[in-house]
């Protein structure tokens, strides 16, 4: 990485950031975008961070490590959201803490280790860093139900309540969605059928008066939301 001034690590998109360097890049062009951050807050940020690190530490999707998921989801926010609520970018780093490693996180097997897990982070990074997280976390849902159907409620419920968790959301859905590229095998088709309904009910979420972003940037993701149901599309489409 030797050739990565940190005003070319900037200039490039996040997808050529992690096809080219990989974790590492990713790392360091975080570091990058939260050295405008005052001290105290970046302070807030690397634990954060660290956090992240040490419970994703053996955690893979298809084709990378977890952690690089995680960094895409906080610097999207910063860079294209242009959100610096620290709250958030904290929030957006531990979003999939709770719902992937709550024992880990509560430090023991309690009864309610989700309750106990969102305690913690609300002692160790304020409460409204793990109501923030909360928002984010699926619930157990039926089994005697439809699955999909049931977190598409919970998402339009939660984010109805919870507007600065709106853009969490949608960087997650952007990585997840739009960013499919990350995933292989029949994940691809997985991910097509589950998120599919999602758009309309995401895209009616960002384009509320209450939603903290700038219009400009509604419309950009809204644009996304367009990417993301061609992409859908094709890969739904019979072969």
């Amino acid at each position: 990485m030797d050739e990565l001034t940190p005003r070319y690590l900037l200039s490039l998109p996040l997808h050529v950031v992690t096809e080219v360097y990989g974790e590492q890049g990713l790392r360091r062009r975080f570091q990058l975008e939260i050295a405008s951050f005052p001290e105290t807050e970046q302070a807030v940020l690397e634990r954060a961070f660290r956090l992240a690190e040490r419970l994703h530490r053996d955690d893979r999707r298809s084709r990378e490590p977890v952690l690089n998921h995680l960094l895409r989801v906080s610097i999207r926010i910063m860079c294209h959201y242009r959100v610096r609520d620290v709250d958030v970018l904290a929030a957006a780093l531990l979003h999939d803490a709770v719902e992937d490693h709550p024992d880990e996180l509560a430090g023991g097997a309690p009864v309610d280790a989700t309750a106990a897990a969102l305690a913690v982070l609300a002692r160790d990074f304020g409460p409204r860093v793990a109501e923030l997280v909360a928002a984010v976390t699926n619930p157990e849902y039926d089994p005697a139900r439809d699955k999909d159907e049931q977190y598409r409620e919970h998402v339009a419920a939660s984010l109805a309540a919870a507007p600065w968790a709106r853009p969490i959301k949608v960087s997650d859905f952007t990585d997840n969605g739009v960013g499919i590229l990350y995933t292989i095998g029949p994940k691809v088709r997985r991910a097509a059928v589950k998120y599919t309904p999602l758009v309309p009910v995401l895209r009616e979420l960002v384009a509320r008066p209450d939603t903290p972003l700038a219009d400009d940037v509604k419309a950009k993701i809204d644009g996304q939301f367009d990417l993301a149901e061609r992409r859908f599309a094709a890969i739904l489409e019979p072969s």
